[in-house]
């Protein structure tokens, strides 16, 4: 055999042997047990613990309550009693059972967990932007209480107190001695649901509601119509659904409606909904094409419909009565206009705009969607509705009301959030949290690695950052891969928008997020695995 092919060939072998031994056995990263995500602010963690036996554990309200704590509670019940795996079901009678390397710090056997809420709550509440979601733990040796000022706090308590649990053989769950003082750093924490462009059962978005109170997430953007498709029934226009949605399954009725915001709010969850005007309104044309501007071709109506036609008084009076039943079917006082994308080709095909410009002095096309929105912010303004509008809307438009927040969505986030801030308006980031974005594992990071205020900007400035939302666009998503589309992705963001600046370092991250994507798996959420070969004990 020639000399040199043979050192080749023993080179090759051996950079193969060697890569074959560079992989470990095991998971790839670690899990930790009884970590809290998101980070807590503040955490004093101790050796000592309890266990408890979750057939033998209650929850013991000492002070205020209302149906939404007594239902929080009874759900609490069943996911700490589901945390257990067959083999540690076995009941703890004594002390000897307890492995010797852990009984010298052994306390006791934890039966209750005081709930103290120290300010009154209504059956029927609805949270809010301001609300309080600030809470304390306490798991001492002779003393274990969660306390809050309202009704949320005690909600994110609860899921906390839930994830400090973790199994061991032979026991039911430990509970090691802990301390917790924390509250969000963002009062907006949102994940956007695109249900136009593939319909998405109500049954799904329970369960994305579920996850995002396992993430201490509070908004539900409701992005639910677009070109595609019209799956809400409204009230007042019936047809816009009957002519514009998929098919007549393919609808949310005014009862599923009300059940997802009633069941999202008993989670401390708001839903903002999302009607995106003028543009990204196609189907709106099936029941009512006289909302939309006729296309033009060599002075010939081409049959094609382009954004809402600015010009008819129309528009706005179907408008109007459309926000008012949005208003008083959604509750929230957020209402999102929309407002990207507005394409103009139609419009400047157009007769009767080009005479409407002429007569009104408009001399661009971006000064004719500013006149739109700004009549249709008028509009929610009478409604007293806290307009939020994409970022569209800020570059384009001339004058909007100062009280408008402007959701930020493009690349190049950095310098429109500075200016935005600059000219004084609140603010919401979602560049760099764009779930449609596919990337191979672990593509998490990226998510995590984006800072709200990585702008140049004064401390005044970034106080006007309320927020985020990871947003999730249904061109190539349906029911069958959505939550693994968001989930563990979208808990990045939770984090971000949660925990303080750099609460941690990344490989601690990356251990609490395996232990956290396990937890979610075992509450019945279809995650993905975050950081690659591994397994979660079910």
């Amino acid at each position: 055999m020639n000399t040199k092919l043979s050192l080749i060939i023993v080179i090759s072998f051996n950079l193969i042997a060697s890569n074959c031994y560079t992989v470990k056995p095991g998971p790839l990263v670690i899990a930790t047990e009884g970590e809290v995500w998101p980070k807590p602010y503040k955490r004093i963690y101790s050796d000592s613990f309890h266990l408890i036996n979750p057939s033998d554990f209650s929850f013991n309200i000492v002070s205020e309550s209302c149906n939404i704590l007594t239902g929080a509670i009874s759900r609490y019940k069943n996911i700490i009693a589901n945390q257990t795996f067959p083999h540690t079901r076995k009941q703890v009678k004594n002390e000897e059972q307890i492995s010797s390397w852990k009984k010298s710090n052994f306390v006791g056997y934890l039966e209750s967990l005081d709930v103290i809420l120290m300010e009154p709550c209504n059956d029927d509440e609805i949270p809010t932007i301001s609300m309080l979601e600030q809470y304390e733990i306490k798991i001492a040796e002779n003393a274990s209480v969660l306390a809050a000022t309202s009704v949320w706090g005690i909600l994110r308590g609860l899921e906390t107190f839930s994830q400090l649990l973790y199994p061991a053989e032979g026991h039911a769950l430990i509970l090691n001695c802990t301390f917790i003082s924390d509250f969000p750093r963002y009062s907006h924490r949102g994940v956007l649901i695109d249900t136009s462009r593939h319909f998405i059962p109500v049954q799904k978005l329970l369960k994305i509601l579920d996850a995002l109170a396992y993430n201490k997430l509070n908004v539900f953007h409701w992005h639910i119509t677009d070109d595609q498709s019209f799956p809400y029934q409204s009230r007042d226009f019936p047809s816009l659904s009957e002519k514009g949605s998929y098919l007549p399954t393919h609808v949310y009725s005014q009862s599923d409606v009300a059940m997802l915001i009633k069941y999202a709010a008993a989670r401390g969850i708001r839903v903002v909904a999302e009607f995106d005007t003028p543009g990204h309104t196609r189907c709106w044309g099936n029941a009512f094409p006289q909302l939309l501007t006729e296309c033009y071709s060599n002075g010939v109506p081409t049959g094609e419909y382009g954004p809402m036609d600015p010009t008819k008084e129309f528009t706005y009076k179907f408008m109007k009565q459309f926000l008012s039943e949005v208003v008083d079917v959604f509750y929230d006082r957020a209402l999102h206009l929309g407002g990207d994308e507005v394409d103009y080709d139609c419009w400047a095909t157009n007769p009767d705009i080009k005479h409407f410009m002429e007569a009104n002095n408009i001399s661009s096309y971006k000064k004719l969607e500013g006149y739109y929105i700004k009549k249709l912010i008028d509009i929610s303004e009478k409604l007293k509705m806290n307009a939020i509008v994409w970022e569209e809307v800020f570059t384009n438009v001339a004058d909007i009301p100062e009280n408008t927040i402007v959701h930020v969505w493009k690349e190049g986030w950095r310098n429109t959030i500075k200016e935005v801030t600059r000219r004084g308006f609140n603010t919401l980031l979602s560049s760099c949290w764009y779930l449609d974005h596919l990337y191979t594992g672990g593509d998490w990071i990226k998510f995590y690695n984006c800072e709200p205020t990585d702008f140049k900007g004064t401390e005044k400035q970034k106080k006007l950052v309320m927020g985020g939302e990871a947003c999730m666009w249904a061109e190539v998503v349906n029911e069958y891969n959505l939550e693994s589309r968001i989930w563990p992705r979208a808990s990045a963001t939770a984090e971000k928008l949660w925990s303080e600046e750099d609460a941690d370092e990344i490989d601690s991250v990356k251990r609490r997020l395996e232990e956290h994507t396990c937890r979610m798996n075992k509450r019945g959420v279809q995650a993905q695995p975050p950081n690659g070969a591994g397994f979660c004990e079910m």
